[in-house]
């Protein structure tokens, strides 16, 4: 075993028995030897056998090295400390996945401007890849170009990339359009509970699209006579329901209208980019979109998404939690106006700047100034609603902030089978969370955080609102496994840095 190894190993080991809150002489006394042969061990200077390091994990109830694979990735926080300065708002995760898609409907090059570089991006970008379709990063900013092939070899496509991202739902739309036979892994991503994906398969059906589902995989087949000769009613006003909707009326060479479409913000930068393609679509903003199709699309086109309201919601949250002033820069406001009135009420104190036009040219951006605020709780229940009601993603960032406020708040997610109850996890923390049934979270604040060592939730929001909990909470928190975060966000970590977080990346050896 190397010096560098050595070295690596004791530091481990010192920072998870600090972690716990020992002395090297009660680790040495749990482990039955001396206080120096600790030192020596920590400091890398002895050499260490693997049944020390396992004796080690168990006394510490922490797995200090992880064999036969890359580990997965942790986060090390240091909470307590303010946040400061000004931070930019990222591009949409849920706008860039879903372009990802639609630009299957193309034949030409696709260049879309400062893309998230994130998990689910990346296992879109290999599935992508894997069936013939050419990708690359053009520069640092993000901006990436896509170039499909004359025929893509769906065949080859990467189902374990598939498999781990839901967007793959997605690629229903625009390949009914390619091929009259194909099929597609199971969708994945987060674990929500069980969703239905029925209302994809009942309005896709209006195209001629018919999906059995055995062993994983979805078999399609297209029947080119049957066409929507009368308005589609999407069974459910769902974000991606709808792209799917727009993604297989984009190339019908007709007029489709679209009843009970979500006008959210991903849905409305996907309308732009399809225009973008010569695509006629009326009602963008509205629940009923009447889209003029075009049976082939061969253009060079350069689009802007904008940015993310998550994102953004999830900025506003950590200054919250943190009391601290924050300027969050690029906010895409008219997606958010419910949930500011709502922090308004609770009693933030928050700027606006002058309104100014994304790079997309139509969604509204301002620049938000939080300070520090006392809140109180809401007098009524905090639940989500289609666009423009509280954005269902922006719910459980309501928890932190809750748990900050003066009395209890009523947490209502009833969107999700399983996500309210990942929110409990706040009570490894200090938190005062009740659940009430899988839907509804009491929250009780004001919250004393404290600090903690703890799996990350498997569901996206739920992780980060953990996250945002320990940069409140004194000491020093370790999250571990925290893919599910990279999968929506970029380098948010190092970006919470640049504004006074302090939050170390690492991974077991």
């Amino acid at each position: 075993m190397t010096d560098d190894y050595l070295a690596r190993i004791g530091q481990l080991i010192r920072d998870a028995r600090q972690h716990r809150g020992w002395t090297q002489s009660q680790l040495a006394e749990a482990l039955g030897t001396s206080q120096s042969a600790v030192n020596r061990i920590e400091r890398g200077n002895q050499n260490i056998s693997l049944e020390m390091i396992a004796r080690i994990s168990e006394a510490l109830d922490s797995e200090i090295v992880s064999l036969g694979y890359s580990g997965p990735m942790h986060l090390r926080v240091v909470g307590g400390r303010r946040l400061s300065g000004s931070i930019d708002v990222k591009t949409s995760k849920n706008a860039c996945v879903a372009l990802l898609c639609a630009s299957l409907l193309n034949s030409g090059r696709t260049v879309l401007r400062r893309v998230a570089r994130i998990e689910e991006v990346f296992r879109l970008l290999e599935v992508l890849g894997s069936v013939g379709v050419r990708t690359r990063w053009l520069n640092d900013a993000g901006d990436l170009e896509i170039v499909p092939p004359a025929e893509l070899d769906l065949d080859a496509m990467d189902a374990d990339a598939a498999r781990r991202t839901r967007s793959i739902i997605m690629f229903l739309g625009p390949l009914l359009h390619r091929t009259d036979a194909f099929r597609l892994p199971y969708a994945g991503g987060c674990d929500l509970g069980t969703r239905t994906v029925q209302p994809h398969m009942i309005a896709l059906r209006r195209f001629g699209l018919d999906v059995t589902a055995t062993e994983g995989v979805y078999h399609a087949e297209v029947d080119r006579s049957v066409t929507p000769d009368r308005p589609i009613v999407l069974t459910e006003r769902g974000d991606t329901v709808t792209e799917n909707a727009l993604l297989a009326a984009a190339r019908y060479d007709g007029v489709t209208v679209i009843r009970n479409a979500s006008s959210n913000y991903m849905v409305q930068d996907l309308c732009f980019f399809l225009e973008q393609l010569g695509v006629r679509v009326e009602g963008i903003g509205s629940t009923t979109l009447t889209v003029h199709g075009v049976a082939e699309i061969d253009r060079d086109v350069d689009y802007s998404p904008s940015e993310d309201p998550v994102e953004a919601m999830s900025l506003i949250a950590a200054a919250v939690v943190t009391e601290s002033e924050l300027t969050v820069r690029r906010v895409p406001v008219e997606f958010l106006e419910i949930e500011l009135a709502v922090l308004e009420e609770m009693g933030l104190d928050v700027d606006r700047s002058a309104e100014y036009a994304a790079d997309n040219g139509r969604t509204r951006l301002t620049d938000l100034t939080v300070r520090p605020s006392k809140l109180e709780a809401p007098i009524d229940k905090i639940h989500p609603m289609p666009f423009p009601g509280l954005n269902i993603d922006n719910v459980p960032f309501f928890a932190a902030i809750a748990a900050s406020a003066q009395g209890q708040s009523l947490i209502h997610d009833w969107v999700y089978d399983n996500r309210a109850i990942y929110l409990t996890d706040l009570n490894r923390l200090g938190g005062r969370l009740q659940l009430l049934d899988p839907h509804r979270v009491l929250v009780e604040g004001p919250t004393r955080w404290r600090a903690a060592e703890m799996m990350c939730p498997p569901a996206l929001r739920p992780a980060v609102v953990v996250l945002l909990a320990m940069l409140a909470a004194e000491g020093t928190s370790v999250l571990r496994n925290v893919y599910v975060i990279n999968r929506g966000y970029e380098d948010l970590a190092e970006r919470l840095n640049e504004v006074g977080a302090q939050i170390e990346t690492f991974r077991d050896i």
